[in-house]
Parts: C-alpha cells; sequence; structure tokens
C-alpha cells in the first residue's frame, strides 16, 4: 500500500490498522484494573515510573482498605505507604492520594470530576492522568500523551514535537475526537508490543509501510527518483 501522504491521513490509516489489532474502547484497552473514576484515578497515579503490571498487584489491598475517596481522604498517609511502597516514590505518592482524595471530597463533594480544567487542580494529577481518567472513566475526548505515545507519534510523522502538550495538540488535530482516547492506548500496546524504544520490531510491524522511520520503508513503498535525506530510524534513547 502507498504511504499516506498528509500527517491526517497517515493518522487515520494508522487508526484503522492499530483498531484492528487492538479492538475495544479506552476502557476495554486500558491495563489498569479498575471499578470507576476514583479507582482509575489513584492508580494513574501510581502509574508514574511503575508498570502497569504492579500497580495492579498492590490496588486490590489499596480499595480494600480505602473502598471510598472519603477513605483515603482521612487515610494515615504511613498506611498509605506501606500499601503503595513497591510502585517506587511510595511516600509521594502517597502524599499525592491522600492530598487528591480530600481535594476530591471538599471541592467537588466526592465525586471525580470528569472536566479537564478541574482534573488538573487536584494534587498528583497532571495532563496526562487527567486525559486517562476522561477517556477511560467517563467515555470523554482525551489523549494521555506518555513516553510510548510521544515516540512512536514521531516515528510515525505525526507530530515533530517533543512536548506532550504540543504532541497531543498535533494528534487531537488529525484525529476524530471520539477516537482520541482509543488511539492513545493502541499506540500504547503498539509500542510495548511492537515499536519498542531501543530495538523496534520493523519487521513484524502492521504500519512499516506508512512509517518513515521503518527500517523496511525504503523496501516496501515505491520512492521517488529525488534525491532526499535518509529517514531517521534511529530509536530514542
Amino acid at each position: 500500500m502507498a504511504r499516506a501522504r498528509s500527517s491526517r491521513g497517515r493518522a487515520r490509516e494508522v487508526a484503522a490498522r492499530l483498531a484492528g489489532r487492538y479492538p475495544g474502547d479506552a476502557r476495554a484497552l486500558c491495563a489498569l484494573r479498575n471499578d470507576g473514576p476514583y479507582e482509575l484515578l489513584a492508580a494513574t497515579i501510581l502509574s508514574a515510573q511503575c508498570t502497569d503490571e504492579r500497580v495492579n498487584r498492590v490496588t486490590p489491598a489499596l480499595f480494600a482498605r480505602f473502598p471510598s475517596v472519603e477513605d483515603l481522604a482521612v487515610a494515615d498517609p504511613g498506611v498509605v505507604e506501606e500499601i503503595v511502597r513497591s510502585t517506587g516514590f511510595f511516600r509521594s505518592k502517597a502524599a499525592s492520594l491522600v492530598a487528591m482524595a480530600g481535594a476530591v471530597v471538599e471541592r467537588f463533594h466526592g465525586e471525580v470530576p470528569d472536566a479537564l480544567e478541574d482534573l488538573v487542580t487536584l494534587p498528583g494529577v497532571g495532563r496526562k492522568t487527567a486525559n486517562v481518567v476522561r477517556s477511560v472513566a467517563f467515555g470523554l475526548p482525551g489523549l494521555p500523551v506518555d513516553t510510548h505515545v510521544g515516540r512512536l507519534s514521531r516515528r510515525l510523522g505525526l507530530t515533530s514535537e517533543s512536548d506532550p502538550v504540543k504532541v497531543e495538540a498535533d494528534l487531537c488535530a488529525v484525529l476524530p475526537a471520539p477516537e482520541w482516547g482509543e488511539f492513545s492506548v493502541r499506540l500504547i500496546l503498539h509500542g510495548r508490543e511492537t515499536c519498542r524504544a531501543r530495538r523496534p520490531a520493523c519487521g513484524s510491524c502492521l504500519l512499516a509501510d506508512l512509517c518513515p522511520s521503518s527500517s523496511l520503508a525504503s523496501s516496501q513503498v515505491p520512492r521517488p527518483a529525488t534525491r532526499r535525506p535518509p529517514a531517521d530510524g534511529a530509536p530514542e534513547r
């Protein structure tokens, strides 16, 4: 198949292919086990610098001890620290969890807000976490940009930006809003499975013929005879 010429055309084709490989909505595709906005918000805070698998081993004990945001808001930080210790940075994460819960209770009547501008005011919650909660827990438009999303978006020629907010803006500009959440999760899954940081598996990649950075691009896609700079296929460090 010929490579899509525009970033919009390439984005639509990438989204379609990834949807075939990883079917389901953002909630079904999310690797963090949760039962609603409160649990997802807490799990996402814990996922910073930690694997989803590790978070999933910790959260059952956390939610058994603190089943509601009201319970977590009055928790002893030391108890929370012991529960989340294995996720790394456990003191700051425990402090963020308790403070986040307190803010939800005090300012939002115990209900996790769904507006981006409200979510990012909560302790421990940045734009990426807010977009995870919006897209997964509430089914609203939100495109979380983590290292996988940023790396793959640049490799695929969908953005040239390194700042996550600018990457998000570029991706949102070329994709329909209802697809933002699913697209982000699918890029993450593809980044973990195939388009890895140091050794991307271009030979088994379903996007190789679309990807300007693919090591197979020269053999799979007809190139014009005019001289052009080589594609940047070097893995990010």
